[in-house]
């Protein structure tokens, strides 16, 4: 991949909005050669998706986040491969991490109560076969998510105290 590619990628890492003629600009092509840039990214699956960044308690919308610790025995010849894809399938899980440290996989998972999530873990995750423990801890608030702070004025909630 060379420079201007990797150039691409950052910009639109910063903003997947970017019109192709100011990527152009920026990156010193012509607009042709940048849609087909982008479109070679797209087709060679190094640009997967583009999201909105949603600050979704200013939406009311009802919904809770949890990060899902699973420790895991990998099978012969696939490691987390199996278990990871499978949990991946689920609706309710926004993404799946192999991790290095106390656990194997960090799950994401969004549902619209805290029991409807507690549920899912029990009922679904804890049951795969190749899991061997779960851990559980509920998202309270975000800060700041791809790179995009969700905080502004009007602060986390606290008081402030000064002494």
């Amino acid at each position: 991949m060379d420079k201007i590619d990797k150039k691409i990628l950052k910009l639109l890492d910063m903003n997947a909005r970017m019109e192709t003629a100011d990527i152009a600009t920026v990156t010193d092509i012509t607009e042709e050669e940048a849609a087909a840039r982008i479109a070679a990214l797209e087709k060679a699956g190094v640009i997967c998706g583009y999201k909105a960044v949603v600050d979704w308690e200013k939406v009311d919308l009802d919904s809770v986040s949890a990060i899902i610790e699973l420790k895991v025995t990998p099978k012969a010849g696939f490691g987390f491969e199996e278990v990871a894809a499978r949990v991946a399938k689920y609706p309710e899980v926004e993404s799946v991490y192999l991790m290095s440290g106390a656990y194997d996989l960090n799950v994401v998972v969004k549902g619209k109560t805290f029991h409807e999530v507690s549920n899912f873990v029990s009922r679904e995750l804890a049951t795969i076969d190749s899991v061997t423990s779960t851990g559980t801890q509920f998202v309270m608030r975000r800060y700041k998510e791809y790179k995009v702070e969700l905080i502004g004025e009007e602060g986390d909630g606290r008081s402030k105290i000064s002494l």
